[in-house]
């Protein structure tokens, strides 16, 4: 059988979205207090950064993989002075999308 490759996202009126109208609409299609979803979220967010701080991996089905990698000290030039500086080593946030998100974009782009 053949996946199914239709995508089915909401399209809002804008493609940004600030924190108040994603808080807003998520209480409105929960049916929860604003209050109750701004907690939900800081929740979320605190397990996810307790979870990738400590090296592990989140994976949200549909959405993505959210992990930490580490970038190895580099050598850099100042290009106004010619001076090299030691960049010191530092973890960096990763974000790969699911294959939806893929799709999505793919079909955004052909548009």
């Amino acid at each position: 059988m053949q996946p199914n490759n239709e995508v089915h996202l909401p399209i809002f009126e804008t493609f940004f979205m600030k924190d108040v109208e994603l808080i807003t609409t998520l209480s409105r299609q929960l049916d929860m207090p604003p209050t109750e979803a701004t907690a939900t979220l800081s929740a979320l967010f605190e397990l996810m950064g307790d979870v990738i701080s400590n090296g592990g991996t989140v994976n949200i089905s549909g959405l993505g993989q959210f992990d930490a990698k580490k970038k190895s000290e580099r050598i850099t030039v100042n290009p106004a002075n010619g001076k090299r500086y030691l960049i010191p080593p530092k973890l960096t946030s990763v974000f790969k999308p699911a294959s939806l998100w893929k799709i999505f974009l793919k079909k955004l782009d052909e548009q």
